[in-house]
């Protein structure tokens, strides 16, 4: 079974949810039947690195709140980022345009690396406080997961894996999605948001059951040698 997750570097909610979703799928019976793969959104194409620019300033802009506002509001999301095991300092992250990192996604999941990346990039962003527009991290960051640090280099001074990142947001626009994380499972059911752990455990079960349906291997309609209902077909018993 196959769970899709769009999300961008740059939603601190995608990192909460992937940590809840990660939970779900840990404790779900047939984890090693589910293959995850994650897809690339931007929820800000136009993003970019502004020096000095701090995310209080930067959400007190987008949503006309005071700053302090916007502290509050990040001190909530870093209070449950907390909750689920992560450490968040949105104090020192830094506001950038993730297209990079999405193209780096996509060129570690050619050398099966994809989840690395993934989880390597959302902690350098939200808990290192790293810049995701510097081509020259990126490329350390590959290398610290695994990857030839040269061929990440070439890889981001190139213009390699944006269609694939395209085809990504367009699949989102298809859907319908308009906002993320967002996991699509089996094809079929969908989990919008940083949902709570019962959610996605509620949502596994329902896609797996709906891709592995049980198949009866008798025809016949007795039910000779079961037990329910508190009672027991018996032989020679009445029915």
């Amino acid at each position: 079974m196959k769970v899709e997750i769009w999300s961008d570097f740059m939603c601190p909610f995608c990192y909460i949810g992937k940590r809840r979703f990660e939970s779900a799928l840990e404790q779900f019976p047939h984890k090693n039947q589910v293959e995850v793969v994650y897809r690339s959104f931007e929820l800000d194409p136009n993003a970019s690195y502004k020096p000095g620019v701090s995310m209080d300033e930067l959400l007190a802009a987008k949503y006309g709140m005071s700053v302090e506002q916007a502290k509050a509001a990040n001190a909530n999301v870093t209070q449950q980022a907390a909750g689920v095991g992560l450490t968040y300092h949105m104090d020192r992250v830094i506001p950038a345009n993730s297209f990079d990192a999405h193209r780096l996604v996509h060129f570690a999941a050619q050398h099966g690396k994809m989840k690395d990346m993934t989880e390597r990039l959302f902690r350098a962003y939200f808990t290192d406080a790293e810049n995701l527009e510097d081509k020259n991290l990126l490329a350390d960051l590959a290398a610290e997961v695994g990857l030839e640090q040269e061929q990440a280099m070439a890889v981001l001074e190139s213009d390699a894996f944006q269609s694939e990142v395209r085809a990504d947001e367009a699949a989102a626009t298809n859907l319908g999605i308009r906002g993320v994380p967002f996991f699509v499972l089996g094809g079929k059911y969908a989990v919008s948001g940083a949902q709570p752990l019962e959610v996605f455990t509620d949502a596994l079960d329902k896609a797996y059951r709906e891709a592995n349906p049980l198949v009866m291997v008798n025809e016949s309609d007795s039910n000779d040698g079961m037990c329910a209902d508190g009672s027991c077909d018996l032989p020679g018993s009445a029915k």
